[in-house]
């Protein structure tokens, strides 16, 4: 196969999103089989309850699921990371995680261990009623925050994220900072995610961050430890939007001739394990919002996890991997190159 080009340009393709299957770009590039290398982190979605629904959000979450992780799958999932010390990290998300009524004790018994909490925090689920406490709590515990914030600018968060969401951003961000968070020497990390306004794939992320802090510093007062870039993935809601707005095959079709195959080597997935709110066990958090289960043959749920199975484990592929190994790369951790 020729190689791809790298090219953003959707004016003029040189491949078209028909035909093209990310599995077999990857034999042509003898780049397959995708195998997973170890199991440092486990990614939980505790639950697709939120306070928001925003108009990229690939978990279709919102104040009307009623999806939530039970008591009973976190002690299970509690007792796996007791069991496996090579789990470091515990990667939690939602929706908006703090809204399941288990998210502080999981915290909690994750400090206890020694391992590393993070929370993808959407901000704004600090001024929900009986969270203003959040803040602390999270500091206390030491929880790295991942916090989403699209733009710098409120005309265009508020469009993606909803009317008011900015300021309440802003706010958010100036009591974490408040707390230590995003300072030198805390050890408290509050690190931003952009994701494009659009069907295109994000800027150089370290050009980028580099305008992230000093409009919010000059303009807010706000510090952060980094930003990541991660691109829309074309599954769920976005999904439902490309194919509304006319732009689906353009959008597929751009990150097809946007392949970059050094991004192989280091795309989340072969690294960690994703966790479904019912205890169900994915490749990636992607893979779970179209119910992808792993491999044939392999553990299917918390329940059943073996590590020495689950950590050289073939990896399932589709469509949508293709915005993990566009570009520069996207991952939960933003760029892979």
């Amino acid at each position: 196969m020729k190689p791809i080009p790298l090219t953003t340009n959707t004016s003029t393709p040189t491949l078209t999103a028909t035909g093209i299957s990310f599995p077999q770009v990857l034999v042509d590039y003898g780049l397959a089989p995708l195998i997973a290398k170890d199991i440092q982190t486990l990614q939980v979605n505790i639950g697709k309850l939120c306070n928001q629904t925003c108009s990229h959000c690939h978990v279709d979450a919102g104040p009307t699921r009623t999806e939530n992780m039970t008591l009973e799958t976190i002690e299970k999932l509690l007792s796996v990371v007791r069991e496996n010390p090579g789990i470091r990290t515990i990667d939690v998300t939602g929706g908006a995680p703090e809204m399941n009524p288990h998210f502080e004790y999981l915290v909690t018994e994750c400090r206890k261990m020694g391992r590393k909490g993070i929370d993808r925090c959407n901000l704004t689920v600090f001024f929900v009623k009986g969270q203003a406490h959040l803040p602390q709590f999270l500091a206390n515990h030491q929880v790295e925050i991942v916090a989403s914030l699209p733009c710098y600018s409120e005309g265009n968060v508020d469009q993606q994220r909803g009317q008011g969401v900015f300021n309440r951003s802003l706010d958010a961000l100036q009591q974490l900072n408040q707390l230590g968070y995003g300072k030198e020497g805390t050890g408290l990390i509050l690190n931003l995610v952009y994701n494009p306004l659009g069907p295109r794939l994000p800027p150089d992320q370290y050009e980028l961050e580099c305008d992230y802090k000093h409009e919010l510093r000059t303009r807010f007062g706000i510090e952060f430890n980094q930003l990541f870039t991660i691109t829309n993935m074309p599954i769920s809601r976005y999904l439902d939007s490309l194919r509304t707005n006319g732009q689906h095959d353009d959008y597929m079709t751009l990150l097809i001739n946007s392949f970059n195959p050094a991004s192989v080597e280091t795309v989340m997935c072969r690294t960690l394990v994703s966790v479904g709110w019912d205890g169900r066990l994915y490749d990636c958090d992607f893979h779970q919002m179209l119910d992808m289960p792993l491999a044939d043959g392999l553990p299917q749920t918390i329940h059943e996890f073996e590590l020495a199975t689950l950590r050289q484990r073939p990896i399932v592929m589709a469509q949508h991997c293709f915005g993990c190994t566009a570009g520069a790369g996207s991952s939960c951790s933003g760029a892979l190159s």
